[in-house]
């Protein structure tokens, strides 16, 4: 297949969310995002439609039965990436349809929630840091970054697929049902008077809770802190100014799950 065939023409149009969100699918690129899609297809957690590959991937690539492998040319595959280096291998994986309802019906004790976070990158990454600090999932709120566009997926470096990731514009309703979830709502605000550091010596991490994280720029707005239970900041022991959302989720996330791996 060319870059001009059909199916990589449409394929082409989920670089972009309106093109998302009419095919309920997006892409997944490169070796280690498409072997975490195929191995959520097999589990039965995602659906991959198909994957495009160039001749030297697809000759190494095994998908489980009923996935298509389209070959494609190089330019065909560089048309599909939205990376300067393009590895060849691209899956169209639909859209899963995970309510924040969905997503914390097991009950999760710990949970991250984007709100108004514009930054796929940093975005990508908190997903990453939540599989790792083993939450149970990630809920995108309010006016946040589609969390499967391209630089998120490729910064989530497969997380994506392991984990439930819910969308909802409604910000508050997604803090409610957190709660209705037992989880205490704490939010991650550089300016709060109390720390993390303190808050885990004191014993108020090891609670189900829900980490909720505003915008890089501004935080989170004042009707969104009035739903909080408490607010934490990071601190900082030396002389920058701040952290990046990544980093501050990271330190918080892990917080929670030191506290309640040791009980305290």
């Amino acid at each position: 297949m060319t870059e001009r065939s059909s199916r990589v023409v449409v394929a082409r149009k989920l670089t972009r969310r309106v093109g998302r969100d009419r095919a309920g699918a997006f892409l997944a690129e490169g070796a280690r995002a498409v072997g975490e899609a195929l191995a959520a297809h097999s589990a039965g957690r995602f659906r991959v439609r198909e994957v495009f590959a160039t001749a030297e991937r697809a000759g190494r690539l095994q998908t489980p039965a009923g996935v298509p492998v389209r070959t494609v040319t190089d330019k065909a595959a560089a048309s599909l990436s939205e990376t300067v280096t393009p590895q060849g291998l691209v899956a169209v994986c639909e859209l899963p349809a995970v309510t924040a309802a969905d997503a914390l019906a097991q009950r999760p004790a710990l949970v991250a929630v984007l709100l108004g976070v514009s930054d796929p990158g940093n975005a990508g990454t908190v997903v990453r840091v939540a599989d790792a600090a083993g939450a149970g999932a990630v809920l995108f709120a309010g006016d946040t970054v589609d969390p499967y566009n391209g630089k998120a997926v490729r910064a989530s470096t497969g997380s994506l697929f392991h984990l439930p990731v819910a969308r909802d514009r409604d910000a508050i309703g997604v803090l409610r049902a957190c709660r209705d979830a037992g989880l205490r709502l704490v939010g991650a605000d550089g300016h709060a008077r109390d720390d993390v550091d303190t808050a885990a010596v004191q014993g108020e991490l090891s609670t189900p809770t829900a980490w909720v994280f505003g915008s890089e720029a501004h935080g989170l707005p004042p009707e969104v802190s009035a739903e909080l239970d408490t607010s934490l900041r990071v601190p900082i022991y030396g002389d920058a100014e701040s952290l990046n959302l990544a980093t501050a989720a990271a330190v918080c996330l892990y917080g929670s799950a030191r506290a309640r791996r040791h009980g305290r």
